[in-house]
């Protein structure tokens, strides 16, 4: 029958996982959420290969998981595994892919004991991590070239002859100061705490490297101290934790910026080698020394092409001497052009000149003679001529309407060949 998904669960169907990427995906998560983890049953099938390796299972009444124990953790065993054990496991959740299968990584392995403890340890992990004390945003890199180093740690401890001796043999240039403290014992998470409080408010250093050997969960629980660890968050530097040995693990390397397996190790990340520095200088310096003489033969060969373009003084002297005498050449040979052009543009317009004028005056006379021709035509005498008189007033007014005369009126009427006195009888 055909599996129903809610609205929640579409995102996650409409996924197609390949194989691969998802047991990665499932280790991830166990990773995440368990791990480290401890795991206390009945040792089962146990076996060591040629190699040194341990495979084994632990079960318990309700259920069993399969385990495998590689040669560096089952060298440190200090007893005789058999079926049947009650023991208690340390170690990491993982899922091996080729397989398919859950297993735990086991780290260390002890006959039974310190679980009271340990679990007092996830529980301080979980809380912890709840004020988000662990984030991975949290962690900061560490100076490429730090001016100076500080290490906290007891002063009878052998981590610190170790941390000393590794930085003396890599950064002997680099100062170290040592900020001394217990780490362990009932007084150790406080003078912990002060030393690291110490060197935040000197500020000589810009790493520190908090350190010290192995040992029991016991031994090493100063470094699991709450207040310890939200002292470590609040540094001002990058801190690299260098506790106990690979397999150990305290709540101190989950806060600090960066973990180391060894006390060692913590002095090796946060000082290169000074080969490794020597060798970096070289290559800049001959990368600088390339670059110099490939620029020095740039401005040569610029230098070489200038000096093909100026050439002798002399020779260079007579071109524009030359150069000048063509130019004057030219401008005399166009000022006389010039000049000769201009004279035959005035000869021109003195020829042309007469005939303009007659055409000119012959121009206005006949359009004089269509002027009279048009001002004849508007006399008025040739109008009287066809039998029409013009009448006027004794005021020489002209009278154009029957309105401007009066009976008994004296009017005058000017014809072709004269004027006549007039009388209006009505």
């Amino acid at each position: 029958m055909a599996e129903a998904f809610s609205d929640e669960d579409a995102p996650a169907a409409r996924r197609v996982w390949a194989v691969g990427p998802l047991m990665r995906a499932v280790a991830d998560t166990l990773s995440a959420r368990f791990n480290p983890v401890a795991v206390q049953g009945e040792l089962s099938g146990f076996s060591r290969a040629a190699s040194g390796h341990c495979y084994f299972s632990l079960k318990d009444d309700s259920g069993q998981v399969r385990c495998a124990m590689f040669r560096r953790a089952a060298d440190q065993l200090d007893f005789v595994p058999k079926d049947g054990q009650l023991v208690e496991a340390r170690g990491k959740l993982d899922v091996y892919g080729p397989r398919g299968d859950l297993q735990l990584i086991v780290e260390s392995l002890k006959t039974g004991g310190q679980g009271a403890l340990f679990e007092q340890f996830l529980k301080l992990k979980a809380q912890l991590g709840a004020e988000g004390l662990f984030e991975a945003s949290r962690k900061r890199p560490l100076p490429a070239q730090p001016s100076g180093i500080g290490v906290v740690t007891s002063l009878g401890a052998a981590a610190l002859r170790d941390v000393v001796t590794a930085l003396r043999r890599r950064v002997p240039h680099i100062p170290v100061v040592i900020y001394p403290a217990a780490v362990q014992g009932n007084l150790a998470p406080g003078e912990l705490c002060a030393a690291l409080r110490t060197a935040y408010a000197r500020a000589e250093c810009d790493v520190l490297l908090l350190v010290r050997g192995g040992g029991s969960l016991e031994d090493l629980w100063s470094f699991n101290d709450p207040e310890l660890v939200r002292t470590i968050a609040r540094s001002p530097m990058p801190v690299v934790c260098g506790v106990g040995h690979e397999t150990d693990f305290t709540l101190a390397d989950f806060v600090a910026d960066l973990r180391a397996p060894t006390p060692t190790a913590a002095a090796e990340l946060c000082a290169p080698a000074r080969e490794q520095r020597m060798g970096e200088l070289e290559y800049l310096q001959e990368r600088l020394s390339s670059t110099s003489l490939g620029i020095v033969d740039q401005h040569g060969q610029r230098l070489d092409r200038l000096a093909q373009r100026l050439g002798r003084p002399s020779t260079r002297l007579h071109t524009s001497q030359q150069q000048l005498t063509r130019l004057q050449h030219r401008l005399h040979s166009g000022v006389l052009l010039a000049t000769q052009q201009q004279r035959n543009h005035l000869q021109s317009l003195r020829t042309a000149l007469p005939l303009a004028v007659q055409r000119a005056l012959e121009r206005q006379q006949i359009r004089l003679r269509r002027g009279e021709e048009a001002l004849g035509m508007l006399d008025p005498r040739l109008v009287l001529q066809r039998g029409y008189a013009f009448l006027s007033n004794d005021e020489g007014q002209a009278l154009t309407s029957t309105a401007q005369a009066s009976p008994g009126q004296a009017v005058r009427a000017t014809l072709a060949d004269g004027e006549l006195g007039l009388h209006v009888d009505g």
